[in-house]
């Protein structure tokens, strides 16, 4: 089992790429576990057109490449102004079914004070609609992400409970990796007559 972690802030160095690596360095569940930090590449904005993704050099077939082999993503975005990054809502805008549909997907909002719930309402409202992800009903908020995460332990027992809340999302997260794969295969093998004609959500 493979799981693909996806951190979406627009700075290097950032909170959500922490949060990533400390998701990455615990995995004990999937076979294989990779970070991609979208600000590292220069991903074209989407615009509609399919051939733009792989236009000029495009590095969107490498990350169409790693989302097709994973079977779990992790969807981690900051909250800027109480909205989910514009990196993932493009990263998601380019992602095809034929990649993501029926995948399972754990949502996680970083933020730096308390809030956080905002980004998360809103990549379940909107961002998973044609891609066909199937957000996991746990998610997680990653509050006053400066003070936790930062070491090999936890530092105060809101940070061991938060430790806790990580574990179990994961764990459920590789629970459904697990259940959704026999689907997918079922799904090529066997597909449903006129299949193409519902590659939209409604």
């Amino acid at each position: 089992m493979k799981l693909l972690i996806v951190s979406s802030s627009q700075r290097e160095g950032s909170q959500s790429a922490k949060v990533a690596q400390y998701l990455l360095d615990t995995n004990t569940l999937f076979d294989e576990a990779n970070h991609l930090e979208l600000c590292r590449y220069s991903l074209p904005f989407w615009d509609g057109d399919s051939q733009t993704k792989s236009a000029n050099g495009s590095v969107w077939p490498f990350i169409s490449q790693q989302v097709k082999q994973a079977d779990a993503l992790v969807l981690i975005t900051p909250e800027w102004g109480g909205m989910a990054s514009p990196l993932l809502k493009n990263f998601l805008l380019m992602c095809e079914n034929q990649e993501t549909a029926h995948k399972p997907a754990l949502l996680v909002s970083v933020v730096s004070g308390i809030s956080g719930a905002y980004p998360i309402a809103e990549l379940r409202m909107n961002a998973l609609k044609n891609n066909k992800l199937v957000a996991t009903p746990d998610h997680l908020i990653i509050r006053n992400v400066t003070d936790v995460l930062n070491t090999a332990t936890a530092e105060s027992d809101r940070e061991y409970d938060l430790r806790e809340r990580v574990n179990y999302s994961v764990h459920m997260l590789h629970q459904y990796a697990k259940a959704l794969r026999p689907i997918r295969q079922r799904h090529a093998s066997t597909p449903y007559p006129k299949q193409q004609e519902y590659v939209y959500g409604m």
